[in-house]
């Protein structure tokens, strides 16, 4: 949550924003600021001094104003510039890891009122971020960047090794020959990917307008990741009071790297039990919720429809015409389609096993 408090303050001092031009002015003129976002009462008790001059935020205004040595107050829409060369006296008693006094006074202002506190140091030559107890280190830009797309390149790898490891699960569903190990493995990969997207977000984040291409490079390489992810776990979880998507979701999210290594834990997530060296070699049917997703023009509501009136994939597709019209809100033309889609969905997981 802290980690989230603080990506979502930078997208106010994003590249592209006056704020950030405006900071950066200042950091390349070695002038030093002190800036806090938000002008509630809490933080006005702070306040010593300075005048109040209430104008639009620019980045000239913003350069000129740091160079008086107090600090500068915004509105918390960080549209205005409310006050200048203010004094901040916060709780002395509030800890502090910082040395310089600017610094000190920024992180206790953070953490006395939850606000978003900015440090440009004079010193350093760095951009520094306070929101509550958090504490983050504005990076160029250019590095910033390069770091995305590294992380790009390594998503553009685990995401064809996902989609591997889907297509292998998808051709033992219709075979009637998955395992729990063939199921954690594509969790497991779908998670690592997961985590590699939720990086590549806060660079977005941070990159602002820069940021824009990586976004649709992202956007490309997540096509249907999560919502297949999703169905796998929907597909394969045990039913069970105790258990829910949302529980067996939050408690994979929850696993350290080392732990999402050993897919026995995803395994037991999932609700199923057993010896460790057996757990794994367990053979396991799907629901059919992922594969039904898969037909075209099939809307959810029937996809439940039909998983709750035969709970098995294999049964689904040894389901006559006349079976599927008798699940409720599908009539005899949308058997057909589901049969011929199912079809088409078999034939072409069949193909691409082959050519790869």
């Amino acid at each position: 949550m802290k980690e989230q408090g603080i990506m979502e303050s930078m997208k106010r001092l994003a590249p592209g924003t006056s704020l950030r031009e405006g900071l950066e002015n200042v950091l390349r003129a070695k002038t030093g600021a002190l800036i806090v976002i938000g002008d509630n009462e809490e933080v006005m008790n702070l306040v010593d001094g300075g005048f109040y001059i209430n104008v639009d935020l620019s980045t000239a205004y913003l350069y000129e104003l740091a160079k008086m040595d107090g600090a500068i107050i915004l509105s918390s829409d960080a549209k205005k510039i409310l006050y200048a060369n203010t004094q901040l006296i916060p709780d002395p008693s509030i800890p502090s890891s910082e040395t310089g006094i600017r610094h000190r006074t920024a992180e206790r202002v953070a953490r006395q009122t939850g606000l978003i506190v900015i440090s440009i140091s004079q010193r350093r030559n760095i951009i520094t971020i306070y929101k509550g107890y958090s504490k983050y280190i504005v990076q160029d830009t250019n590095k910033i960047l390069n770091k995305a797309n590294q992380a790009i390149q390594t998503l553009e790898k685990y995401r064809k090794v996902l989609d591997q490891a889907m297509l292998n699960l998808s051709g033992l569903e219709f075979e009637d020959l998955a395992t729990i190990q063939d199921v954690a493995i594509v969790i497991q990969r779908t998670e690592m990917v997961m985590r590699i997207v939720s990086e590549i977000d806060k660079y977005i984040s941070e990159l602002g307008n820069e940021g824009r291409l990586v976004s649709m490079q992202l956007e490309e390489l997540l096509a249907n990741v999560k919502e297949d992810g999703e169905y796998v776990v929907e597909d394969y979880m045990v039913k069970d009071e105790s258990i829910d998507y949302n529980t067996v979701s939050r408690q994979i999210k929850n696993l350290s790297s080392e732990e999402l290594l050993d897919l026995s834990n995803i395994g037991k997530i999932l609700g199923y039990q057993g010896a460790l060296n057996d757990l794994l070699d367990t053979p396991v049917s799907p629901r059919g919720f992922r594969i039904l997703s898969k037909v075209p023009r099939l809307p959810m509501s029937v996809i439940q429809n039909v998983v709750n009136h035969f709970s098995d994939f294999q049964k689904i597709l040894k389901a006559s015409i006349e079976e599927l019209d008798d699940v409720e809100g599908i009539g005899e033309i949308r058997a057909r389609a589901i049969k011929e889609g199912l079809r088409r969905v078999q034939e072409q997981v069949l193909l691409d096993r082959h050519i790869r």
